[in-house]
């Protein structure tokens, strides 16, 4: 069994072919996936596919991308809406300076916020973070002395300082198709370095397919070439990764052990 630990499956459900994209996941075996939320004038939507299927959970929270319309202040919306029973955690949020589609002080108040509500819950808070490793690791730092909160940092295009100080918060690394690519020497440098338990594979479909498939749209499934890679990187069998990162996922994100998957 493999989990695919992030997917925005709402945009399948856009497209009209989620149960045929769902049905490819359980027939390679994706025993799991969370799709995330990105907004919470969207989120009604994400948690409704949670609620229709037994092996999906999803998160709530406004990407950084977001903030500019939709960035939080307060966390009391993100603890309401995560007392849900699919809901198993909290973003994704962050810092994203590639594109800058929001204000970057708009970001860090959003991030902060998504920060409080996975310390007040015990959720995970699933990180996005774009060329801003400097400000992500200083926010994480400064709230992380506040008091301890768990996360995970997402599709891990970062580099080696973030990665090390994320692992020493007890943060988790996500790895995605990126993974694969031949650009993708620099990631798995890094991820050779990464201890075992703090592993977690993703497709973040419908973007980011991994070889063979780079280029098209991406989608659970595929997650599986992810692993692949992964279990040559850490020179151990495909089994193992599967059954190391299914058991990394449950143990962050420990809500949906209590759920029926």
């Amino acid at each position: 069994m493999l989990v695919d630990s992030h997917c925005h499956l709402d945009y399948f459900l856009r497209d009209g072919d989620l149960n045929d994209a769902l049905q490819r996941a359980r027939e390679a075996e994706v025993g799991c996936m969370v799709t995330i939320g990105t907004r919470i004038s969207t989120f009604d939507t994400v948690l409704s596919i949670a609620e229709n299927h037994s092996d999906i959970f999803c998160t709530v929270g406004v990407h950084p991308n977001e903030a500019g319309d939709e960035g939080l202040s307060s966390p009391d919306v993100l603890i309401e809406r995560s007392q849900h029973p699919r809901v198993v955690g909290l973003g994704e949020s962050g810092l994203d300076y590639h594109y800058d589609h929001a204000p970057r002080e708009k970001q860090a108040v959003s991030f902060r916020a998504h920060i409080e509500a996975a310390r007040e819950t015990g959720l995970p808070l699933v990180v996005h973070t774009r060329d801003a490793d400097e400000d992500t690791v200083a926010i994480m730092r400064e709230e992380y002395e506040k008091g301890e909160y768990p996360a995970v940092i997402h599709c891990f295009t970062a580099g080696r300082d973030l990665a090390m100080a994320s692992l020493e918060m007890g943060f988790y690394i996500s790895l995605s198709g990126v993974l694969t690519f031949k650009s993708g020497q620099p990631i798995r440098d890094i991820v050779r370095d990464v201890p075992m338990d703090r592993l977690l594979v993703e497709t973040d479909s419908p973007y980011l397919a991994p070889i063979p498939f780079r280029g098209k749209r991406n989608e659970p499934s595929y997650v599986q070439h992810t692993a692949r890679v992964l279990a040559e990187v850490k020179s151990v069998s495909e089994e193992e990764i599967s059954r190391q990162t299914t058991e990394n996922f449950f143990r962050l994100f420990s809500k949906a052990s209590t759920g029926t998957v």
